[in-house]
């Protein structure tokens, strides 16, 4: 093969020697150019000649370069009456990235050409298999490797690992693997990246630890599959190592870490990242940028989410969308259209997950018709068919506006059959407007549907109780106890000198613990002599009421409240991270307590923020339902927000707000 090589090479040079046109062919930076030089090849008949149109398809075929277009390579193509080995590899390497299949379209007429493939076909066939994530494609690719005899080459060997972990087959990618003669950093990598997307991070720990060599790739590639995951601290823990280690991140490192800190709250550590990437002088693109703009959004700090936005230089759809979802999520509805109006302005046009966080905005914003002309306007002015996401925020739109019998007759006139979330919001709506009728046929349905879940039992539950309907609330805890459905256990995450301190309802294994408790006992003194009486509503309903005010007096939010502050002043904000909804007992509780206290806490649940000041909170006492069973948004994966709806968005009673000049928040 080399010796092939050389032989073309020296051809080359001597038909570069007769036709010095061709030295351009070397330098030549954009397609006009090339355009031009292959004029003049068409009209001297060097065109004709095999080993130069080589050089031109390759010119055209290489995404690095900027002469790269696969159409015109196509054309070339079309024109060509006896490709060699060489044009056929070419073409199957550039399409591999951009258009896969044809990739496997060369490929067969190379061989109905009676050319054989040589080790530089392979890797790129088998990588356009992994573009697709075809394991099928992928293990035929696999069997032509063997035809050909090229499966003890480390090329084709690393691109064979590398698609079945992408395939998500981790046993065919190890079988593969253990039979390398010489693994190298990129087969390593490469099953470390099997095991993340099986969710086996242990394992992949284990080889990343194994390894006898890393490069950056190898830091992202488990790094992220840790945030991927969701073992956001063990993220955070292996970046520091990185640094210790001396290793300078990329861009591709700090959206992952970024998004890490997001998902904690972790807002110092955040902070430090962001210091980080300056520092480093690493580029703000359009994805680090929009993954810091959703880090200080979900950290509470929407202010630094704006000022982020408006430093980006380059912003797309995703960048635009992250914004409008922080501001969704702060409850500024108003502010929330403004960025859109803004964002169509510029041209872009909004994809479906913008929509969500619009409607959410609406609906806890109370802006009921803007809410219904917004969704109206997905299909007629931008071409989109709205998801399930957007019938549940309708639903929830006209729920919490107390519409339930229009909410209702929405869900059953819905063209697509609706889901456990959309059923949901309407029984969260139900609950609020205290509808046990309605409340009633919504359980009937939903309670089928996810009969695992907990929280639509105890929702139920309670809307029974509140309607005096003892009979109901015994039948659902019977129904509880025979399924075997407990509630997840809650726990409640608060930073304090860029340390992250986790806490769980009965656990007490903080070494501060004994302080933290005593420190809740005199908070408890206080608010109790503001009004507070403890609300059991929210707790086990098959305890008695003292052991519910007990347990209620233990709920992680307590506890972290507590501890932040023990440990701060006023007035350093108390920031808290739930992985649940906040219960209505530990709600009233911080209300009071920020009253009490005169200090202003941040509490971001399963659902939305709740910003408490002077005994109230932002979110008007309204609690969802329909957001939490959507999944938070990814921007660890390069801002593809694979999940298409995520946590609810709260009203902060926007009021008559006080406009600035620029991309501002009202006054708070």
């Amino acid at each position: 093969m080399n010796k092939s090589i050389n032989v073309s090479s020296k051809v080359l040079n001597t038909l570069r020697l007769k036709n010095p046109k061709l030295i351009l062919l070397d330098s030549c930076n954009s397609l006009s150019q090339l355009k031009i030089i292959h004029g003049y090849m068409i009209r001297t008949h060097i065109v004709f000649d095999i080993f130069s149109v080589s050089r031109l398809i390759s010119l055209c075929s290489d995404p690095s370069l900027a002469t790269f277009s696969l159409d015109y390579a196509r054309k070339v193509f079309s024109q060509i009456e006896t490709p060699n080995l060489f044009i056929y590899n070419a073409l199957i390497k550039g399409f591999s990235s951009e258009d896969p299949i044809k990739s496997f379209h060369f490929y067969s007429e190379l061989l109905r050409s009676n050319i054989v493939p040589d080790n530089l076909s392979f890797p790129f066939l088998v990588r356009a298999c992994s573009q697709l994530e075809a394991i099928g494609m992928g293990i035929q690719a696999h069997g032509q490797v063997i035809k050909h005899g090229f499966e003890n080459d480390v090329y084709v060997q690393n691109s064979l690992v590398h698609m079945y972990s992408t395939c998500g087959d981790v046993k065919a990618a190890n079988e593969v693997f253990q039979r390398m003669a010489c693994s190298n950093v990129v087969s390593w990598t490469s099953m470390i990246a099997g095991f993340n997307k099986i969710g086996d991070v242990e394992m992949a720990r284990e080889l990343f630890d194994k390894m006898p060599e890393r490069n950056l790739v190898t830091w992202s590639t488990m790094i992220s599959g840790y945030a991927k995951n969701n073992c956001f601290d063990k993220a955070v823990e292996l970046f520091q190592v990185l640094k210790e280690r001396g290793v300078k991140a990329n861009e591709t490192v700090m959206v992952s870490v970024i998004s890490s800190y997001a998902h904690l709250g972790a807002i110092e550590l955040g902070e430090r990242a962001h210091d980080y990437i300056v520092k480093n002088n690493l580029s703000l693109n359009a994805i680090l940028g929009t993954a810091l703009v959703d880090m200080y959004a979900r950290c509470g700090c929407i202010e630094k989410a704006i000022k982020v936005f408006n430093e980006m230089p380059e912003k797309d759809v995703l960048s635009w969308t992250a914004v409008i979802a922080g501001l969704a999520m702060h409850g500024y509805a108003e502010r929330a259209l403004w960025f859109f109006s803004e964002m169509v302005k510029s041209g872009l046009k909004p994809r479906d997950i913008t929509f969500t966080y619009l409607l959410s905005a609406c609906s806890h914003g109370g802006l009921v018709e803007k809410g219904l002309e917004l969704f109206e306007s997905m299909k007629k002015e931008y071409g989109i068919e709205p998801r399930l996401e957007h019938y549940g925020c309708v639903v929830d739109l006209l729920g919490r506006a107390g519409k339930l019998a229009e909410a209702e007759k929405f869900v059953l006139r819905m063209p697509v059959k609706p889901n456990a979330p959309v059923w949901g919001a309407l029984l969260g709506a139900c609950r609020i407007h205290k509808n046990a009728e309605i409340a009633e046929r919504v359980g009937n349905i939903l309670i089928p549907l996810l009969p695992e879940h907990s929280g639509y039992y105890v929702l139920l539950s309670n809307i029974y109780a509140r309607t005096n309907r003892w009979e109901n609330v015994e039948t659902m805890r019977q129904m509880m106890k025979e399924k075997g459905v407990k509630k997840p256990p809650g726990y409640s995450l608060i930073e304090l000198d860029g340390k992250v301190h986790k806490f769980t309802m009965g656990e007490k294994s903080h070494p501060e613990i004994e302080m933290i408790e005593q420190t809740w006992e005199e908070i408890l003194r206080k608010i109790r002599l503001a009004g507070y009486t403890g609300n059991t509503s929210d707790a086990f309903f098959d305890i008695d009421e003292e052991e519910k005010e007990s347990v209620l007096h233990r709920h992680s939010e307590k506890l972290a409240i507590a501890y932040g502050i023990m440990r701060t002043e006023a007035p350093t904000v108390i920031r808290i991270v739930k992985n649940l909804r906040v219960c209505e007992d530990c709600h009233h509780a911080t209300k009071l307590i920020s009253k009490v206290f005169r200090r202003e806490l941040i509490v971001r649940d399963r659902n939305r923020f709740h910003h408490f000041r002077e005994g109230s909170c932002s979110c008007m006492d309204y609690c969802d339902l329909f957001f939490q069973n959507f999944k938070d948004i990814d921007i660890s994966s390069g801002c593809q927000w694979k999940h298409e709806a995520s946590s609810a968005i709260h009203n902060t009673g926007m009021g008559n707000a006080k406009r600035k000049k620029g991309f501002v928040l009202p006054m708070m």
